[in-house]
């Protein structure tokens, strides 16, 4: 999955949204205003009504708020922005998109697929589109932003009720047990809710499991890369010799430390930085792990 998103970086990473997590609070804002005018049910993801013709809910549903407007809603939106932009700044702009649009899509195919086998199984299309709307909605997705929060920074301490120090960690802890309890025992979910637990969370397990390499984005990882790519533009680090000897007269944005070839030398080069070495030394693939260190 690296592989694959760094071939997607390079090639459609400038069409990313920057601040993403400020768009999606202003859609909530939008919905909260919506919702005042009684009409939300006609912007919620409900299959039923899309394939009625009623296209535009495959777009709208992000604007219906996870809760009512609470002090507490208000609360928890400034939360959940702050976590989503400080992921921003650590994975860079283009994977944060990956991740919120991958959570999106994994729960619009949720409700369509659930919709089609309900239906198929007997169910009146009617009422299971109407029981989808009301179970899907992007709270889950938030919840996944916690998620890849605590993950990428464990031992961040919050204060618990604005009181208690708590590392995120176990916040995050008691968050999958309280899922897992109403994936399993809350009957009030029904299968809707349950669908879109897993849909929602879907890109979390994705993004950290799929990849099997957590240093990849971590806080000081990309901390390497920007670094790199700031010296990188300024110059710092010329222009590379390609795998055929040829003098490059452009500065690449990554340059193997040991064998001088960059990513101009085929879409399978991977490069990474050595957590080992004293600087900010890059490394094509087959050189990583046999280099001799610099201290």
């Amino acid at each position: 999955m690296i592989k694959l998103l760094n071939k997607l970086e390079r090639k459609i990473g400038k069409y990313a949204i920057s601040n993403l997590s400020l768009y999606l609070i202003i859609a909530y804002v939008i919905g909260y205003v919506l919702s005042l005018t009684g009409m939300m049910d006609i912007f919620s993801l409900n299959p039923y009504f899309f394939l009625k013709g009623q296209v535009w809910r495959i777009l709208t549903w992000i604007f219906v708020p996870p809760s009512s407007i609470s002090l507490f809603t208000i609360i928890m939106l400034y939360f959940y922005y702050q976590l989503g932009t400080a992921l921003e700044r650590t994975w860079g702009v283009f994977r944060y998109n990956v991740y919120i649009f991958s959570g999106i899509l994994f729960t619009i195919i949720g409700a369509f697929g659930l919709y089609a086998i309900s239906t198929l199984n007997g169910g009146i299309p009617i009422e299971m589109g109407t029981a989808i709307s009301r179970g899907f909605s992007t709270y889950y997705i938030n919840l996944s932003i916690f998620l890849a929060f605590a993950a990428t920074y464990p031992n961040i301490q919050v204060l618990l009720f604005f009181v208690i120090p708590v590392k995120v960690k176990w916040l995050a802890y008691i968050d999958v047990i309280l899922l897992g309890y109403q994936f399993f025992f809350d009957p009030m979910i029904g299968m809707a809710g349950r669908i879109a637990i897993v849909m929602s969370l879907l890109n979390f397990l994705v993004f950290f499991f799929g990849t099997r390499n957590y240093k990849s984005v971590s806080p000081k990882e990309m901390y390497r890369r920007r670094a790199y790519k700031k010296a990188t533009a300024q110059g710092a680090y010329g222009a590379g010799t390609s795998s055929h000897g040829s003098a490059g007269g452009v500065i690449t944005k990554h340059k193997c430390a040991i064998c001088g070839r960059t990513e101009k030398d085929g879409d399978d080069l991977e490069f990474r930085f050595c957590s080992k070495c004293n600087g900010n030394y890059e490394y094509c693939n087959e050189h990583l792990f046999t280099h001799k260190h610099i201290v």
